[in-house]
């Protein structure tokens, strides 16, 4: 697995559907979070079980990331189609119906290939090998700024990827780095000797 963060986030064009249910074959990941922040998560296969779960929770978070000024991506080894189909099934029904963001299709798996994150195919459940749980947060310059991926039986926490974003905007504004547990609404800490000894003074025992 390649350790993308702090270098420039690979861009790929692909066919994909977009919030709006509309199937284009030249979605442009590059030119989408141009100058924004990015959410790229990828997810083993459409109709799956873990992964409608976790493309829920993105749901629900996508307004707020939108305030943030960040666009989302989802993309998995299904083809657009797919992704298509399960847009349009009931939730009720193992669908996830006509969520917020984009669903790119990697059939070619050449995305998560770039990407580091394509689980070999002997490891899999599906020939050629799936995408592992992979979530990559880029700042608007293009770079990545975290990375996280986990084994398939683990679902992510999709409020975890808010408060990243959130956290680099604070460092961003304020110029002060986040401890533990930080979140919005927190103090930061001055990244000086200074600056650690002063927090910990006042927040050890809430760490």
């Amino acid at each position: 697995m390649t350790v993308l963060v702090g270098r420039t986030a690979p861009t790929f064009t692909t066919q994909a559907v977009l919030p709006d249910g509309e199937i284009v074959d030249s979605f442009d990941f590059g030119g989408a979070i141009a100058n924004k922040y990015g959410v790229l998560f990828f997810y083993p296969m459409d109709f799956t079980f873990v992964c409608p779960s976790e493309i829920l929770a993105m749901a629900n978070r996508t307004a707020r990331l939108r305030e943030l000024g960040c666009e989302v991506i989802g993309v998995s080894v299904d083809s657009h189609w797919t992704h298509n189909a399960w847009r349009n099934t009931a939730i009720n029904q193992g669908g996830i119906g006509p969520v917020p963001f984009v669903l790119a299709a990697d059939m070619t798996r050449e995305i998560a290939s770039s990407y580091g994150i394509l689980s070999p195919a002997g490891e899999s459940y599906y020939p050629g090998g799936v995408a592992m749980r992979a979530t990559f947060i880029i700042d608007p310059s293009g770079v990545v700024r975290s990375q996280v991926v986990t084994d398939e039986p683990i679902g992510r926490n999709m409020d975890e990827v808010v408060r990243i974003v959130e956290a680099l905007q604070f460092f961003k504004k304020n110029g002060q780095v986040c401890p533990a547990g930080w979140r919005q609404g927190d103090d930061g800490m001055k990244n000086t000797p200074d600056g650690v000894a002063k927090y910990l003074a006042s927040n050890a025992s809430v760490l």
